[in-house]
């Protein structure tokens, strides 16, 4: 009975042992994960800020160009006058 016990504890301890393991990987992997997604969201950002900026130059370039049209058209109705 004391070897069956003796053995009872070993597998015990084998087995947390094992858990604890599979456990501290399993946490490991989750934190790398959400350190994967964390970049993949920050780099995401970036982007779509680059962007974001990309097309508010053009719509700022497009409305500085038709203000300057605006002004020499006015600028010539003026002149004929």
């Amino acid at each position: 009975m004391a070897s069956f016990k003796k053995s009872f504890e070993g597998l015990k301890g084998s087995t947390q042992s094992a858990a604890k393991g599979v456990t501290e990987h399993a946490v490991q992997a989750a934190q790398e994960t959400v350190q994967q997604v964390a970049e993949s969201s920050k780099e995401t950002t970036n982007i779509a800020a680059t962007e974001a900026s990309r097309q508010t130059h053009a719509v700022i370039g497009t409305a500085a160009e038709k203000a300057t049209d605006t002004i020499k058209e006015f600028g010539q109705k003026l002149g004929t006058k």
